[in-house]
Order: structure tokens, then sequence, then C-alpha cells
């Protein structure tokens, strides 16, 4: 079929020219008849306009490419020309350079249409995004509460901004939030042991408010920090060696620890004396010097602060609720490494002498009454022996002495707690008193121990291994029924159970515990 007849006198070689020719006026006359601003957008209320017109100095394949974008408006060249010409194709809209371009397959009637959709739903998209932003981060501050109060063991919260830390006469930290954030105040005694009125007795309330600029007063900074703050203290029970570990250092190292010694610690209810019977483990938590939170009368500015310490279980880190991870392992390894302890793993020496067994005694309650007997049998089984008190107050010295050892033995009490300096695979020996108190000595002892990687043996002792058949009778509920005693609370089952009981192992019946502790050494 013959879409037109041959123009007379002109040779078929010309009719590509004549077409040519012809589209190009088609495109002047649509110009003409169109608004000057047809490939003028709009972003973000500019008017950006996008010329087609060619310089009289372009080359080629500029004129190539003004010829083809007259084509693609009027629907007559394809994408394959496009391609053949090695012009490459875009995204519709490059905001960038402001400017949208059109498929080259769109015809005439709805290139414009489709120019210009593209344009504005891109910038109002950008548009929206711009204007939202600042309502998104108030809605979050409002979903997101600085504080946390649903753990059983501690109150924390977590400032991240303008943090304001003001202690003495008006103990307060202040988070300055921008326009539209709620306004909201906590109640913070920072003490990991908050579910134990006796111990909260002793431990500061801190006010946290959350406050809008230039709506309340805000304290003014006189000293201002890069490093963030971490906000506790150490009130409560500290000065029982079990509890400094469980309610203070655990928690410090789960909350602290993973800023690697870049934190600032601000203390209330500060003790000089108790964090210098820590001294290596304060300088390796923090590399600056400890805020006193009760006496400095200044206003400490931070970007980041924390209240409270986190805290999982007595002496156990879950590293589900610690950020970096940590578990029971990774600070007995910070307690090696902050104390300069020589041994990461017990069974070091093996070949070359007996594993080393440290006896821990104690001087008052639940004491080993026979412990020079003890020790002798513990040399027959084949361990070298070094029996010592739990010394509280030089830390320092004393974790050499139990890093040197590859077991321990005590009777449940604080003095056990330092198996936090045992060298990872070392055994724990606990004797348990008489009186049903399992359950106490696995909560405290048993399952740290299994969480520092430690192998654990468990004694419990008979009623004719208890002293207090000197002071009760067989047929005394003591005996009869623990339960009972247990159900008149604490201080009475402790004061019976714990203040009033010592030990006199029956050493046919302990001999086989020692000899499975020096096989798991051995092995």
């Amino acid at each position: 079929m013959k879409l037109a007849a041959p123009l007379k006198g002109v040779p078929p070689v010309y009719y590509g020219a004549w077409l040519l020719v012809a589209c190009f006026l088609l495109s002047l006359i649509y110009l003409s008849a169109t608004n000057s601003d047809a490939l003028s957008f709009s972003f973000l209320g500019s008017q950006m306009s996008y010329s087609v017109t060619a310089p009289a100095s372009s080359t080629a394949s500029s004129n190539q490419q003004f010829v083809l974008s007259w084509f693609t408006v009027l629907g007559i060249c394809s994408a394959g020309t496009r391609e053949k010409e090695g012009i490459e194709r875009s995204s519709p809209c490059d905001l960038t350079f402001n400017y949208c371009e059109v498929d080259d397959r769109a015809v005439l009637d709805r290139s414009r249409e489709t120019a210009e959709s593209l344009n504005n739903n891109n910038a109002s998209t950008t548009v929206d995004q711009l204007q939202r932003s600042p309502t998104t981060k108030a809605e979050m501050s409002d979903r997101s509460p600085l504080c946390d109060l649903s753990n059983y063991r501690s109150d924390t919260c977590e400032i991240k901004g303008d943090a304001r830390v003001a202690g003495k006469d008006s103990p307060s930290v202040v988070a300055v939030l921008p326009g539209g954030s709620s306004v909201q105040s906590w109640k913070i005694k920072p003490y990991a042991r908050k579910s134990d009125p006796t111990a909260m007795r002793n431990v500061r309330q801190i006010d946290v408010r959350a406050v809008v600029d230039h709506i309340a007063a805000v304290p003014r900074c006189d000293v201002t920090h890069t490093a963030p703050a971490v906000v506790f203290s150490t009130g409560g029970y500290l000065g029982n060696y079990f509890h400094d570990f469980t309610d203070v250092l655990v928690p410090l190292f789960q909350t602290a620890g993973p800023f690697a010694g870049e934190v600032q610690l601000v203390v209330a209810d500060f003790k000089f004396w108790w964090v210098g019977k820590y001294l290596p483990y304060f300088n390796r938590i923090s590399r600056y010097p400890i805020i006193d939170f009760d006496r400095d009368e200044r206003v400490h500015c931070f970007r980041h602060v924390l209240v409270g310490l986190r805290s999982s279980r007595d002496l156990i880190i879950d590293p589900a609720s610690s950020p970096a991870r940590y578990t029971m392992l990774d600070f007995t390894k910070f307690m090696r490494e902050a104390y300069s302890l020589d041994r990461d793993h017990a069974g070091g020496a093996r070949g070359r002498r007996n594993p080393r067994l440290l006896v821990i005694s104690r001087a008052r309650t639940r004491k080993f009454m026979n412990v020079d007997e003890i020790a002798r049998l513990a040399r027959k089984v084949g361990f070298e022996v070094v029996v010592a008190e739990a010394d509280f107050g030089g830390v320092a010295n004393f974790s050499r002495l139990v890093n040197s050892c590859d077991a321990m033995l005590g009777v449940h009490g604080a003095g056990l707690t330092n198996a936090v300096f045992l060298p990872t695979n070392a055994v724990l020996i606990q004797v348990v008193p008489f009186g049903k108190l399992e359950w106490i000595a696995a909560n405290y002892f048993r399952n740290p121990a299994r969480e520092m990687r430690l192998r654990y043996l468990e004694y419990t002792i008979g009623a004719e291994e208890s002293t207090l058949t000197e002071l009760y009778s067989r047929d005394d509920p003591v005996f009869r029924d623990p339960e009972s005693i247990h159900k008149l609370g604490w201080f009475t089952m402790g004061a019976i159970y714990l203040d009033k009981q010592n030990v006199r192992l029956d050493l046919r019946r302990f001999r086989p515990v020692l000899s499975r502790a020096l096989k798991l050494l051995r092995n």
C-alpha cells in the first residue's frame, strides 16, 4: 500500500530529506500554538526552565539530540532510534537538576501531562518529607518515654540530645526537648535493687524531667562534656561484698562498659572509701574523675546521659538486655584485665604441679569447724591447698590469690563472690548449710558460676554436720520442718540458718566431691 504518490520531478533519494524538513516545520508550528513554558516545570515553588534550543556552536551530536527531542514530543521517533544514536535513558525525574524527562514513547497529547505528573509527585513527596520531619521526631519522642520502669531490679532513663545534670540541693537530670514534645517527669532512685525497700531507703532520689526549651526554666550549663554520662548511687547495701558486685559493679559494667572508658561517672550517695576499695575497676571503666553528685554545685551538660544501671539478675548478665550483648564471661575477663591477673584458664600448669585449691575460711558465721582436717583431706586427694579468709578490704591482693588457684571451696556466703577472679574452667565448690537453702545457693552462686564458664559442684550438709544441733533439739521445727521457718520471713530464717549455723564436714561423705573436682581439672 502506497502512503503517497511520488512527487513529480523529485528523485526518490531525497524523500527522506523532505520528510525531515516537514517534521521540523511541524514542530515549529506546534511550538507557536502552545504555551511557551510547555517544558517548564515547577519544583518547590520555583520555575525551572529546561531549554531545548541548541547553541550555535553545538556539535553534530547536540544537533541530533535537538531534532530527536522534538521527534519525541511529536511521537514520531522510536526508542530504537534513540538507542541507535547512543542516547542513554534516565529515570523520569532528576531532582538534582530540577527537571523531568518524558518517556520517548509517549504520544503527543500525554507528553506534557506525564512530565508534570511525574515531577509534581516527586516534588510533593520531597516537600512532605521536609515538613513532616520535625513532627515525626516529636511523635517518636512521645511514643518512646525517656525512662523505663518495667525492670524489676532497676529503673533506668536514657537521654540523647541536650541533657543537664544538677546535683547538690536540687538533684535532677533535665532533658531539653524541641517544641511540640511532651513534658514528662519521673522520680528515680538509681540503684539496682528497687524491689528491696530496706536497700532503697539509703538511695537518693533524682528528678528526671523532660522540658520544652523556651517554656520551662532550664538550668544553665557550667561545664559541657563530650563524653556521655552514667548516673548511679553507691548507697543501698554497698559495703557488703556480695552486694558490691550484684548491685553496682556488674550492672555498671553492663551499662558503662560499651563506652570503652569514654564515659563520665556521676555518683550519688558517694562513698570515697568504697570507690577506693575497687580503684582498679573504676580506673578501667572510666578515664575521667568521678563527679560527686551530692556535693558538686555546677550544672553539667551532656549529649547523652544514662540514669540508673541496667541489671539482669544477681551476678548474671542477660545478653538480650545488654546493648553490647555482654555476658558474665565478658565481666570476668574485664576484671582480670582491670586487676592485671595472669591466668585466663585453669589447668595451665597440668603435669607440672597439682591443681591448687583455695579453701575460703570464715571468722564468724557459717565457718568450717574442721578446716584443718578438710585441708589435709584435699592434699591426700591430690590438691595443693591454700586456706585463706576473704580479704574484703584488700581486693587487689586477694584477687591475685584467687586467680592463682584452679578450684575454690567455701560455705555459702559473700566470700564465694570472689569466683569472678577465678580463671575460666576452674571449679567452684559451694557447701550449702542445712535448712532448705538450695534455692538460695542456686540463684546466688550456682547459676552465676555456670554463666562465668566455671565447673560447679555443690555439697549440701546433713543435720549432723550442722552446729544447730547444739542449739535446737532434733524435734524442733528447725530440723523437722525448715519450710515453716522460711514462712516466717527472710530475717527470721536468716537469723537461724545463716547467722547461727557453722559447719563440720563429714570427711568420708565429702571426699567424693573433692575427687570429682580433681578429675574435672585433670580431664
